[in-house]
């Protein structure tokens, strides 16, 4: 490991632990050459994933590019930073349980979309917005409006069954 301050790779390793739920090792290192100290995180990696792009150009993916796009939507909304961790985690875990080594950028910011869909509805209006290249206020009002018709779709569709399960425990009773 190379020192980012001088840049000689003579260092020692002072601490490690796992982080990330077993997932990824945190390393204290400090260079002998300046005596700077840096961490590093190690991460399993199950294979090599390549982002195949809107116009057909392949590069790699970039795990911390994806949690920067994803910090840039969830900025200000309170949500910790282990929490987005997690998210950025769970959804490397799905792709690389495809077992695929090839994953379009499109379903890519669709994964993306609809975890943040689940975690915060603002932040996910933040990466639509960028995701879907918004031109202006009408593009924001039509995704929003589309939202809110799911919600309330969705709400709709909680009531009834909670409706549904209030009128069958009277019905079982009635039927002894």
């Amino acid at each position: 490991m190379r020192c980012p301050f001088c840049g000689s790779d003579d260092n020692q390793v002072k601490d490690s632990r796992p982080v990330e739920e077993g997932g990824a090792v945190r390393r204290r290192r400090q260079c002998n050459a300046c005596g700077a100290r840096f961490t590093t995180f190690e991460r399993i990696q199950l294979r090599e994933l390549t982002v195949v792009k809107r116009d057909g150009r392949r590069v790699p993916f970039d795990r911390d590019k994806l949690k920067r796009s994803i910090m840039i939507a969830t900025r200000k909304r309170g949500i910790d930073e282990e929490r987005i961790e997690r998210l950025v985690n769970g959804m490397v875990r799905e792709i690389e349980i495809t077992g695929e080594t090839e994953i379009d950028a499109k379903r890519l910011g669709a994964l993306a979309m609809q975890r943040l869909a689940e975690l915060d509805q603002v932040a996910y209006v933040r990466f639509a917005s960028v995701y879907r290249d918004f031109t202006g206020v009408k593009d924001f009002e039509q995704f929003i409006a589309r939202i809110g018709t799911e919600v309330d779709a969705a709400d709709e569709a909680d009531h009834e069954a909670d409706h549904d399960a209030v009128q069958r425990p009277d019905a079982d009773v009635a039927a002894r």
